[in-house]
């Protein structure tokens, strides 16, 4: 498996010993090529998984989509974003400005700030820290923010009920959301983004295989948990078009209604991506302890066992929206507080027995 390790540290070495450049200077190089790199893979990766969801919710509906621009509609997502860019940016008269402004800059922030928190590769993760759960958890609650900021400051009716559903459903699903990933960390004994795939590696070393029971539960849980953070269907009570326009974003136009739009699809591969790094073993290829077979599989790049496991689980998750429809805000607050919390906290217990007493592989 290769190592970007290496990568990295070569260009540090040419940036410190080839061109002399100081500490100061060589840091801030780098910062900016990260920062430019995580850009340009949040902006793809949107662009893809638009055109994505067009193609699927077609499929579903016996239809074609996206079909006039470019050979089988490839450049539609393209001229749709020179549009949004065009689009004039109007504000509310009445609306709060400073709030009105923030609430996009919040969740934006938090969709770029957790996806930093993702493993491509063996070597190739940007934040990387011993207490990584924890910050990853913290930093994409900042989106709850950013939601309810947006319904209030825009003084909207619809908008301020849709910024409260909002905010209670993705401040409840949090729980459990955390429930599972700490069920998790109870089994690989660490809290580190790298170091959880690396617990991971070996033959039949994914976390569904060797927490068996308690692993496979906590993440059926944390998909459907994972599901309602990002304010999907059949979960997306906070924007409910049939009863309220288009909820807390009814106000915005432009590149303020584009970051909200960008950050659902964002946070859907975000929420795929740590279901991959945490229970399916991330970039680490899949090992079943047969010498030819596992030499293959480890010939196949880390990026692509990252990419193939978290679209697949991006795919189940749009089959879901396009085949179950859109639930109360009782039914989402039930199925929460009465279902899932209560076991998750069973799992969790489980999950504390099973590694105390080693039963796990």
């Amino acid at each position: 498996m290769f190592d970007f390790s290496i990568v990295t540290t070569w260009i540090d070495c040419f940036l410190r010993d080839t061109l002399g450049l100081g500490d100061f200077w060589s840091i801030l190089i780098e910062c900016v090529l990260v920062g430019v790199g995580i850009l340009l893979g949040y902006a793809m990766l949107a662009i893809v998984l638009i055109f994505m969801e067009r193609k699927v919710c077609a499929y579903f509906q016996c239809r074609l989509g996206p079909m006039r621009v470019g050979p089988w509609g490839i450049f539609q997502v393209f001229a749709d974003v020179l549009k949004m860019l065009i689009k004039e940016i109007f504000t509310v008269d009445k609306a709060d400005k400073v709030l009105y402004f923030l609430a996009p800059v919040f969740v934006i922030a938090a969709s770029v700030g957790t996806f930093s928190f993702l493993p491509w590769n063996k070597g190739a993760v940007v934040l990387d820290f011993n207490v990584g759960i924890f910050l990853l958890t913290a930093v994409s609650s900042i989106g709850v923010v950013g939601v309810f900021l947006a319904g209030w400051g825009s003084n909207n009716k619809y908008s301020v009920v849709s910024a409260l559903r909002g905010a209670v459903q993705m401040i409840s699903y949090e729980m459990s959301l955390c429930l599972c990933l700490i069920t998790a960390v109870i089994l690989t004994g660490t809290m580190q983004m790298s170091g959880i795939v690396e617990a991971q590696t070996g033959p039949w070393n994914w976390l569904i295989f060797r927490g068996h029971i308690p692993a496979i539960i906590a993440f059926l849980v944390f998909l459907v948990a994972g599901n309602a953070e990002a304010n999907r269907g059949p979960f997306d009570l906070a924007e409910a078009e049939s009863e309220l326009t288009a909820g807390y974003h009814t106000e915005y136009s432009g590149m303020g209604f584009g970051y909200f739009y960008l950050a659902e699809y964002l946070n859907l591969f975000v929420i795929s991506g740590i279901a991959t790094t945490v229970f399916l073993g991330g970039w680490a290829p899949i090992n079943i302890g047969i010498e030819a077979f596992d030499a293959v599989m480890n010939y196949i790049p880390g990026i692509v066992w990252f990419l193939g496991k978290t679209f697949a689980i991006v795919w189940i998750l749009m089959w879901v929206r396009w085949t179950f429809p859109r639930l109360r805000i009782d039914q989402i607050l039930k199925l929460e507080w009465k279902y899932l919390m209560p076991l998750c906290l069973i799992n969790l217990i489980l999950m504390t027995v099973v590694v105390a007493f080693g039963w796990h592989f």
